[in-house]
């Protein structure tokens, strides 16, 4: 096993270098709710995303669920891998799943289609904590972009590669001089990935290794072709100047497009001239190269482009930023546009049924005027972004402005369902039962208690006793 895989950090705390980023992906983990929204690591590849993603996941005691760059991305894997575990729970015993996108960046070609959407879905439904992992911020889609929160890794410098390496020797018990170590952590360039391979491959078959044993296993090294730019101004020997040349990774026609956008910076009328007619000459070789299959002409083209150019340069040096060939952000401007007619008009197509062409040539028209009258409608059917409602209406701002009230209506709508949500979870708690007091009305006045009826008292029985009858005045003159 090689030793990036076998000595990969296990806990947020073995993370090389990025101390800030880290700190901010432990806290993101540790407040982490349902509307907490999903991390974006980007950086330069070999310094520590993805293990930085595993080590949390390690940490937390979360699930890892991932899709990197060498599965299809479609729409429906995504959907049955990333969307379904992001909602339903683990069942493995870990408190909650980690949904890992690498290489988020590499959606593109026919086995990606639907991608880029169906992540949108994920982050917009998830219930459980995503992290997608790219090289470049910008070569995601804006919709994925506003979305997430971006956690920047850069570079580890040499000073903190130069520990790791040397706790790798002790580890495999391995004798390592100073001067070895830090040539491979310098001539890594804050790749630490290519540091430890380049370490691991230097180390095989060897107990003891030395800065002699280093450089055979160092990394590839290439010259930029600012360094080249630079070089074709100044005073560089000739010799010199094409062993640059050979160590750029750029064909020659690029470096011609190079020289190209730097000659106007030469001040004298006439070397410029000089210059461009040297390039001229450059550019009827390579036409050659590429008309005849003569690929040895490519010297000749390269050796007339730089030798001359640097000879009408006249070794005055360079004193403003190099920029990249005019043509080629006209390229970028151009293409970029043609990107968003394509997926706009994809968008509108499906929804009429209809093809492109036809609908390019027939009815463009009138749908423009259609998404004049209604751009909100319109954006929110057929979700929309900035760029793409801007191709109906001609109006930056009025389509930025349209936009940002989509998305703060989507997140208001959110919330809500949220809210909803909760309510329908908690139980409803169960009141005393009060029974009503009697209602007496203020015209009434209860009436008085009545005393209890007293019963009559029967009379103790007597013994019998005969009765006299009274003397009256009829019986006293009755014997007369």
């Amino acid at each position: 096993m090689d030793w990036a895989e076998k000595y990969r950090p296990a806990h947020l705390a073995d993370i090389v270098g990025n101390t800030t980023a880290v700190r901010q992906i432990a806290e993101w983990a540790r407040n982490w709710t349902n509307k907490s929204r999903p991390l974006m690591i980007y950086g330069k590849p070999g310094i520590g995303k993805t293990s930085a993603a595993y080590a949390l996941a390690n940490d937390m005691n979360w699930e890892v669920i991932e899709l990197n760059a060498s599965d299809q991305r479609t729409a429906g894997v995504i959907e049955r891998i990333a969307g379904a575990g992001s909602v339903t729970a683990s069942l493995t015993g870990a408190t909650r799943k980690l949904v890992v996108l690498d290489e988020a960046d590499n959606l593109q070609g026919n086995a990606d289609r639907g991608g880029a959407k169906a992540i949108i879905e994920c982050i917009r439904h998830a219930q459980q904590p995503m992290v997608l992992i790219a090289n470049d911020l910008y070569g995601l889609s804006p919709e994925i972009r506003a979305r997430c929160d971006p956690v920047q890794f850069k570079a580890v410098p040499a000073r903190s590669i130069a520990p790791r390496l040397k706790y790798l020797c002790a580890a495999e018990k391995i004798s390592c001089s100073d001067a070895a170590i830090h040539a491979i952590a310098d001539s890594a360039e804050g790749d630490i990935r290519s540091a430890v391979n380049m370490l691991y491959a230097s180390a095989i078959g060897r107990d003891n290794l030395d800065d002699v044993h280093v450089h055979t296993s160092q990394k590839d090294e290439r010259v930029s072709i600012f360094s080249l730019i630079s070089a074709l101004f100044g005073r560089t020997g000739d010799e010199e100047l094409m062993r640059l040349s050979y160590d750029v990774n750029d064909t020659p026609e690029t470096i011609e497009q190079w020289v190209e956008g730097s000659v106007h910076l030469i001040e004298d009328p006439a070397a410029m001239g000089r210059a461009y007619r040297h390039l001229s000459r450059a550019d009827e070789y390579l036409g050659y190269t590429y008309r005849r299959q003569y690929h040895t002409l490519w010297r000749y083209a390269t050796a007339v482009m730089l030798l001359g150019v640097a000879d009408a340069a006249g070794g005055k040096g360079i004193h403003t930023r190099i920029m990249p060939p005019e043509r080629w952000q006209k390229m970028s401007t151009a293409k970029k546009q043609k990107s968003i007619r394509l997926a706009t008009l994809n968008k509108v197509s499906a929804m009429m049924h209809m093809p492109q062409n036809t609908l390019r040539e027939n009815y463009l028209g009138t749908i423009s005027l259609l998404v004049e009258q209604d751009p909100t409608g319109y954006a929110r059917e057929l979700s929309f972004d900035a760029d793409q409602l801007n191709f109906f209406l001609n109006d930056r701002a009025r389509s930025t402005e349209i936009i940002k009230a989509l998305m703060k209506e989507e997140k208001e709508r959110e919330k809500e369902t949220v809210q909803r949500k909760k309510v329908k979870k908690e139980p409803k708690k169960e009141k005393p039962r009060v029974e009503p007091a009697p209602v007496i009305s203020l015209a009434e006045t209860p009436p008085e208690p009545r005393p209890p009826k007293e019963e009559p008292i029967a009379p103790k029985d007597e013994p019998e006793t005969k009765k006299v009858p009274a003397k009256t005045q009829s019986t006293l003159f009755d014997g007369f």
